[in-house]
């Protein structure tokens, strides 16, 4: 359950008397979290937290061999109550490092700050693509992906599949411009409309049925969080799931498909992770978190975990010295050892790595998600050109 207390709070100071041994005078690390904890994106945050502090939690409450102190904001999705949040973890805490920052509104509004202030942020669902080309800065990572990536993987996958006509929506801030641009790059048909809709709206039925009219082959979306709820639902309401194909990315989720149930089977989905690859670590990790917090881990949870893993691999490498910590991130991107597979950081400072498709399906009367392709591997964004970074 999200707690309702959104002020900041220590989530979890771990000083244990049997490290004073091993740590000598050894500080903390202070790590600030900074994601939205209320609302209808509340879900993204506590998942990317989650995951996170399991990772601490395994790492027995240490990051980089130093007690983890973290400490969480509630940035409400709101870009000032971000920038705030940003500004009290970086004057008055001293944070080492800033991890979350979890919508490119509210990554982008706090850049300046962060750049000015050299120290480390690690974006956990965000990489808009501003960030990723003449934006870029030397201390400014995203752990999750560059918003275009899951999206070119999904144009990827439907022009190969073959489809003639699309109608592609999102909501209107960086992160769905970035979507629909993405899914573009790689479609090469016919988009019959492109529509932008408010962000948080909760009510789609005039732009459904704009959808309808318009007949196109398959639809595509970018509806994170309950946003995706909404329209998903509100799809198989108006009579068209099961009719019109819906390809989506961080629409059908973790966090979105115990809601959703049935009205998400069939649907396609672009990601760099979901809880069904099969592999040794994930297989690991979804096991821990649904033991710790009876759910299934969704891609905003992965990422999260990989952030904790990846910072106490740089916290090792940089020694102490904040100075050396962004070059130590970057080269801990390639060292650490990602739930996802393949990872390492691109010039810009973004992900470079596989984007999977994956169907939601029934297995016995169970709902379940399987992987389908892998449409792009060790994909590297577009953007990367335009950084200046060595």
């Amino acid at each position: 359950m999200i707690s309702r207390d959104f002020r900041s709070t220590v989530v979890a100071v771990a000083v244990v008397a049997t490290l004073s041994t091993t740590l000598g005078a050894a500080q903390a690390a202070t790590i600030g979290f900074v994601a939205p904890l209320s609302g209808p994106q509340a879900l993204v945050g506590q998942d990317q937290l989650d995951g996170f502090m399991l990772a601490v939690e395994q790492l027995g409450g240490q990051l980089g061999g130093q007690p983890a102190k973290v400490l969480k904001e509630d940035d409400q999705l709101k870009p000032e109550v971000g920038q705030q949040a940003v500004r009290k973890l970086i004057d008055k805490d001293k944070v080492d490092a800033i991890v979350g920052l979890s919508f490119s509104n509210v990554l982008m509004a706090s850049l300046p700050r962060l750049a000015e202030s050299g120290v480390v942020a690690l974006a956990t669902n965000a990489g808009p693509s501003p960030l990723a080309g003449a934006q870029c800065k030397a201390n400014v990572f995203s752990v999750a992906w560059q918003n275009d990536g899951a999206a070119e993987s999904m144009g990827k996958f439907a022009q190969d599949r073959g489809i003639k006509r699309v109608y592609l929506m999102a909501p209107n801030y960086q992160a769905g411009k970035d979507m629909l641009a993405g899914f573009k790059r790689f479609y090469k048909g016919q988009v019959v409309d492109e529509v932008y809709t408010q962000v948080n709206q909760p009510d789609y039925s005039a732009e459904l049925a704009q959808l309808q009219a318009a007949k196109p082959d398959a639809v595509f979306v970018f509806y994170p969080g309950g946003m995706g709820i909404n329209f998903v639902k509100q799809m198989s309401q108006a009579g068209m799931s099961g009719k019109l194909p819906l390809y989506s990315v961080f629409t059908v989720d973790g966090t979105t498909l115990p809601s959703l149930r049935e009205t998400a089977v069939g649907t396609i989905s672009g990601a760099m992770y979901d809880a069904a690859l099969d592999t040794p670590d994930n297989r690991k990790f979804v096991a821990a978190f649904e033991a710790k917090y009876k759910r299934t881990p969704s891609l905003y949870a992965a990422t999260g975990f990989d952030a904790a893993n990846l910072l106490d691999v740089a916290l090792r490498k940089a020694g102490g010295d904040a100075k050396k910590l962004p070059a130590a991130v970057k080269a801990a991107g390639s060292e650490f050892k990602s739930v996802r597979g393949p990872f390492r950081f691109g010039k810009n400072n973004m992900p470079v790595q596989d984007y999977y498709a994956f169907e939601t399906t029934r297995d016995g009367g169970k709902l379940v998600t399987r992987l389908i392709g892998t449409p792009l591997a060790a994909h590297a964004d577009p953007y990367a050109a335009q950084c200046t970074l060595p």
